[in-house]
């Protein structure tokens, strides 16, 4: 049997809107909704939250995560990578003689997902023995191909360029190649790719498509409000 383990990730600062894991959103604080994507999730083993705050931790027991551990402060700042606590919790995991095959990654800042993509892209993994990960996905505001650097001279450069394309920033977005934004509604890893190649992807990515118009990525409080609206409207995994 292959062992999933759904991991939420929930620092105590934030600087963009503080308290955001906690703040209440339609009725639950935000992080109670990655934590129901993981226990409804059919393929999830076991729903843990690496934090380093007492109060999410509390929070996070109350909807049914486990907290088997504490996470350092030093592996909790603004730029911490998320490499450092993912290696933390399979260390710490460890100790206990716990390893999972699989790792999902639940971000409480992307509260809503659909009934059974969890299981979705978990089985995703299963049947492509070959593939490190699993990402979603969706389509783009903009094409980076019409984008631009500014360079020392204070001129613009290109950002990209198409092979035997002369000015790919001149054409319309229909001719240009087909790229997709990653958005962190949920990522999958196999353990080994972790701890074997210090990544979080690895070089085989598989896509799971979302729609854009249903996703909601939180930063700021216009965010929080819409995610609120968008939660009222559609059929998402609820606490």
């Amino acid at each position: 049997m292959v062992e999933v383990l759904a991991i939420i990730p929930a620092r105590g600062g934030s600087r963009g809107l503080p308290g955001k894991n906690l703040r209440p959103l339609a009725g639950h604080p935000l992080i109670a909704y990655s934590i129901a994507a993981g226990l409804q999730a059919k393929l999830v083993d076991r729903v843990i939250c690496s934090t380093d705050s007492e109060e999410i931790a509390d929070v996070a027991r109350q909807y049914g995560a486990e907290i088997p551990f504490m996470r350092p402060a030093e592996l909790a700042q603004d730029d911490s990578p998320d490499i450092e606590f993912f290696n933390h919790a399979i260390a710490e995991l460890g100790k206990t003689g716990y390893r999972p095959d699989i790792i999902v990654q639940l971000r409480p800042t992307d509260p809503i997902r659909r009934p059974g993509l969890v299981d979705e892209a978990v089985q995703m993994m299963i049947d492509n023995p070959n593939a490190h990960s699993v990402r979603t996905i969706t389509e783009p505001g903009y094409s980076p191909y019409k984008m631009w650097t500014i360079n020392e001279a204070g001129t613009l450069d290109p950002l990209l360029q198409v092979p035997g394309v002369a000015e790919p920033f001149n054409l319309p977005r229909q001719e240009l190649p087909e790229v997709w934004w990653h958005i962190g509604v949920l990522d999958v890893v196999k353990t080994d790719v972790v701890t074997e190649t210090d990544s979080l992807s690895g070089t085989v990515v598989l896509p799971l498509k979302v729609d854009r118009a249903t996703s909601a990525d939180i930063d700021t409080l216009d965010d929080f409000e819409r995610a609120g609206k968008l939660i009222q409207n559609l059929d998402c995994v609820r606490p």
